[in-house]
């Protein structure tokens, strides 16, 4: 007898618990890692919560994801296995125009998916874009903030030369109602500075 005879079904945890370690794991992008995980939720959580994580599911939109645990007072803090990221201002501004455009489009025909052209997500910024003589410097720049949120898993390029993208739902769970009022805060300082400005131009 061989041994692929005597080999029995592949435990789901490690499927699970890799796919995991690489990023967010999305129901119908990855229907049978998504099952293996749901046979091993509980497995899963005892596993993290010893290196310090914790598995974030979202049954309803279909993804999961692990975050760095949250400090316990009184406990010694854990090196941090899931880096913070440090986002420029002009890619905080495209994440929370996406996630508005997400929870519009949710509130208005209920789309399980959101596909929007780079033209599209170029018109989205404009509005808050300072003016300048430069455009063609103005939109190298966004394309480049378009890629970055490409490589934080929060866009997916679904045609060949990256022109159109999906928005994908996970954003949701990383920029919630409490990142967007913190973030509307800044953006009426913003505003205010951008006119502050236009109209010392127009006196001098």
């Amino acid at each position: 007898m061989s041994d692929s005879d005597t080999r029995g079904p592949r435990d789901a945890l490690p499927i699970a618990l890799i796919a995991l370690m690489r990023g967010v794991v999305e129901r119908e992008a990855s229907p049978a890692v998504w099952q293996a995980l749901m046979q091993s939720t509980s497995r899963i959580r005892d596993h993290v919560a010893v290196i310090g994580l914790e598995l974030m599911l979202d049954e309803a939109e279909g993804f999961a994801y692990l975050r760095q645990r949250p400090e316990i007072e009184g406990e010694d803090p854990l090196p941090r296995l899931v880096p913070r990221r440090q986002l420029s201002y002009s890619v905080s501004l495209l994440l929370a125009l996406l996630r508005r455009r997400l929870a519009e489009t949710d509130a208005s025909n209920g789309d399980t998916q959101l596909v929007l052209t780079r033209d599209e997500i170029h018109d989205l910024v404009r509005h808050f874009s300072r003016q300048t003589s430069n455009e063609a410097k103005q939109a190298d720049k966004l394309d480049r903030d378009i890629d970055r949120i490409v490589q934080l898993g929060f866009l997916r390029a679904i045609k060949r030369g990256g022109d159109t993208f999906e928005i994908r739902r996970v954003l949701a769970a990383f920029v919630n109602a409490q990142w967007l009022s913190e973030f509307d805060q800044r953006l009426a300082a913003y505003a205010v500075d951008t006119r502050s400005k236009q109209e010392l131009a127009e006196d001098a």
